[in-house]
C-alpha cells in the first residue's frame, strides 16, 4: 500500500503486519499514513488490526526514545560542553520528548534551562520559555547564541519596528526558542503563537502562580489553562522552591495532565551556609565590609530587608572603596538598568539589593551572597542564595539575623494589602521557620533540605555549623594579617581568599577543583579571567557567557594544549571552541613558556 487506501479490512491487516519488517525510519511514515485512513473509515480496522498497530507504535516510540536520549547527549557534549546530565535532567527531557507533561522542582543552579533547550533542538519548531525575567532575556538569548541555538525574545523593552521584524523571522522558522513575559500571551505573542508550529512551552519560575507560594505574581494568572489552549504541546513546569501545596497548585492552574514530577536534590555542596546572629560589638556593615574585602575582586550580592538599608549599605561600601552601587524598585528603570549592566560585564563587584534584584539574575559567578536582614522565608532564602555558585566552584552564603527581623517582617506583613486571613498566618509562620533555621542547632543543609521534605545526612564541610568555621573571624583575621604589596609573604599567598581556609581544607577543597587554587594555577587563571573579559566586551555580552569560573578554573588546572584537550574542559562545546579556542590555547601556551 503505497497510499493508505486500503479497502478491505483485510488488505489493511496486511499492511499492519508488514510494519514489522520495516526499519524503524520507515515505520512512523507508515504508521501516519495509516492513522490518516483510520480516520477517513474505522469499519476497516478490526480488533486484530488495532492490535498489531498498537505494538507497533510502542515499538518505535521505544526506539525513538532511545535515539533521542542518545542525541541529547551528544548534544550536551558536543553543544554545552558537559560530560553527563545532572540529577532530574535527563528524566525531564525523556518526559519531554515523549510528549509527557513534567514538574521539575530543581534548585537554582542545576541546570534548569538544559531540560528544554536540548528538547528544543530535538524536537525542532518552536520552543515557547515563558519568564518573568524581562530584564534576563537578553542575556538568556546572548548564552544561547554563544553556543549556537538560534534564540530570541519578545517583551515590552522592543520598539515595534524590531518587534515586528523578529515575530516574521518566527513566522519563517528562523528560531527555536521563545523567550516571551506571561502578560504577552494575551497580547501579541499570544496571537502570534496561533500560526507558529509550536511543540515545546517550558514555564520558569512556576510557583509564581500560586498564591501559596512565596512569590506570586498575579501576571502568572495569565497562564491558567495553558495545557488546554495549546492542546497535544508538552508543558514543563519549573521552579526551584515548591512546596507540595504550591507543586498541586501549578498543575491545577496550567491544567497539565498527568504530568510526572521530578525533584532534584536541595542540597548544594558547593554552597558554604552561614548564620551570624547581629548584637555583637562589631556592627554588621562593618563585618559584611570585612567578608567582601576578603573576597577581593570576586562578584557578590548583599540582600538586605528595605530599599533605605540598601542605599545606606551600597553608599558605606562605595566610602570603602568598594565597587558596590544600590538597586531596588525605588530607583528608576534607567537606573536598575545600568546597575545590572555593569554587574553582569564585572564593572561592579557587589550589588546591594532588596529581593526584586534575586530574579534577575542569571550570572554564574556569583561567589557570595550576603544577607544583611533575614529573609521572610525559608523559601526566599533558597532562592536568594542560588544566586551563588550556578557554575558549580564554590561560593559562601552569610546570613546575618536576628529577632529583630522577625518583628520589622510582621510589622511588612501588616502593612500590606493582604485580606486572606490564611496567607497572612502561612507567612508570619515562614517568618518563624526562617528564624528557627537561622537560630536552630545542627547541619544548617540537612534542616534545610528537611524543610522541603528531603533527607539528607549531615553535610559535613558545606555549613558553619559543621566544619566548625566562624567566618566573620576568618575574614577578620585576614584583615590584620594581610601583608603589605610586594612583601615576601605577600608572594606566597594565591589569594586572599586561600587565607581563609586552615591546610586541611584547603586541601579537601582542591580536590574539589572548587576553592582554592595552587599559587600558578591561580595566576593562570587570573589570565584567562582577563582574557575573557576582553573577548565578552568585545562580543558586547557578559563575561560569564563566554565561560563560566569553573570553565577557567578546570582550564586552569589542565592547562590544554590543544583543540583536543580543550574540548575536556568542563564547559566547551564546539562552538565555543571555534569561537574563543585559539585565543584561550594561546594565553594557556604562553603562561607555559613564561615559566619555563
Amino acid at each position: 500500500m503505497t497510499e493508505a487506501t486500503a479497502d478491505s479490512p483485510e488488505a489493511i491487516l496486511a499492511e499492519a503486519n508488514s510494519l514489522a519488517r520495516l526499519p524503524l525510519e520507515a515505520v512512523v511514515p507508515r504508521l501516519n499514513l495509516l492513522r490518516l485512513r483510520y480516520r477517513e473509515a474505522p469499519e476497516l480496522f478490526t480488533p486484530d488490526t488495532l492490535l498489531v498497530l498498537r505494538e507497533a507504535a510502542a515499538r518505535a516510540k521505544v526506539a525513538n526514545e532511545a535515539i533521542d536520549v542518545d542525541r541529547a547527549l551528544a548534544m550536551l557534549r558536543d553543544v554545552f560542553g558537559y560530560p553527563s546530565f545532572r540529577p532530574g535532567q535527563q528524566e525531564i527531557i525523556e518526559t519531554l520528548l515523549g510528549g509527557g507533561d513534567c514538574v521539575g522542582v530543581m534548585p537554582t543552579g542545576a541546570g534548569k534551562s538544559l531540560t528544554y533547550q536540548i528538547p528544543a533542538r530535538i524536537l525542532g519548531g518552536l520552543t515557547l520559555v515563558v519568564s518573568p525575567l524581562i530584564s534576563l532575556m537578553k542575556d538568556q538569548v546572548d548564552a544561547m547564541h554563544e553556543v549556537g541555538v538560534r534564540a530570541t525574545f519578545l517583551n515590552s523593552t522592543l520598539a515595534p519596528e524590531e518587534r515586528n521584524r523578529r515575530a516574521a523571522q518566527l513566522r519563517a522558522g528562523e528560531y527555536e526558542l521563545l523567550y516571551a513575559a506571561p502578560e504577552g500571551l494575551d497580547a501579541s505573542v499570544g496571537r502570534l503563537l496561533e500560526s507558529m508550529d509550536l511543540r515545546l512551552i517550558a514555564v520558569d519560575e512556576a510557583h509564581c502562580i500560586s498564591e501559596w507560594g512565596h512569590d506570586f505574581r498575579r501576571s502568572y494568572r495569565n497562564l491558567a489553562g495553558l495545557k488546554r489552549r495549546y492542546s497535544g504541546i508538552p508543558v514543563l513546569a519549573l521552579t526551584a522552591t515548591a512546596t507540595p501545596r504550591v507543586r498541586h497548585d501549578i498543575i491545577e492552574q496550567l491544567a497539565m495532565r498527568d504530568p510526572v514530577v521530578v525533584r532534584g536534590s536541595f542540597f548544594r555542596p558547593n554552597l558554604h551556609l552561614h548564620a551570624v546572629r547581629k548584637g555583637g560589638t562589631d556592627g554588621v556593615r562593618g563585618m559584611i565590609l570585612d567578608l567582601i574585602r576578603a573576597r577581593r575582586g570576586e562578584a557578590g550580592i548583599v540582600y538586605c530587608l528595605s530599599r533605605k538599608a540598601v542605599d545606606s549599605t551600597a553608599e558605606y561600601l562605595a566610602g570603602q572603596g568598594v565597587r558596590a552601587a544600590p538597586y531596588h524598585a525605588g530607583m528608576t528603570a534607567e537606573a536598575r538598568a545600568a546597575t545590572q549592566e555593569r554587574f553582569s560585564r564585572d564593572e561592579l563587584d557587589v550589588v546591594c539589593a532588596t529581593i526584586a534584584f534575586g530574579m534577575g539574575i542569571d550570572k554564574s559567578n556569583v561567589r557570595f551572597v550576603i544577607h544583611r536582614d533575614m529573609p521572610r522565608s525559608i523559601e526566599s532564602y533558597y532562592q536568594e542564595i542560588g544566586r551563588a555558585g550556578r557554575d558549580g566552584a564554590r561560593a559562601d552564603c552569610v546570613l546575618f539575623y536576628s529577632w529583630a527581623d522577625v518583628i520589622s517582617l510582621d510589622r511588612l506583613l501588616e502593612n500590606a494589602e493582604l485580606v486572606d486571613a490564611a496567607v497572612i498566618d502561612q507567612q508570619r509562620n515562614a517568618v518563624r521557620h526562617m528564624y528557627g533555621l537561622a537560630d536552630g542547632g545542627g547541619c544548617t543543609w540537612r534542616r534545610l533540605a528537611g524543610h522541603f521534605s528531603e533527607e539528607i545526612a549531615d553535610c559535613r564541610e558545606s555549613c558553619g555549623h559543621c566544619d566548625g568555621t566562624d567566618i566573620v573571624a576568618k575574614a577578620q583575621a585576614l584583615k590584620r594579617s594581610r601583608p603589605r604589596a610586594g612583601s615576601r609573604r605577600a608572594a606566597t599567598i594565591a589569594s586572599p581568599i586561600d587565607f581563609l581556609f586552615d591546610a586541611d581544607e584547603a586541601s579537601r577543597q582542591r580536590t574539589d577543583s572548587d576553592g582554592p587554587m595552587p599559587a600558578d594555577d591561580g595566576d593562570l587563571f587570573d589570565r584567562l579571567r582577563a582574557l575573557r573579559k576582553s573577548l565578552a566586551d568585545e562580543r558586547g555580552v557578559p563575561a560569564y557567557v563566554v565561560f563560566s569560573d569553573k570553565t577557567l578554573q578546570d582550564m586552569a588546572e589542565r592547562r590544554p594544549g590543544s583543540p583536543a584537550e580543550l574540548l575536556e574542559v568542563h564547559g566547551v562545546g564546539l562552538k565555543k571552541l571555534a569561537e574563543y579556542g585559539d585565543a584561550f590555547l594561546a594565553e594557556v601556551r604562553g603562561f607555559r613558556r613564561a615559566k619555563c
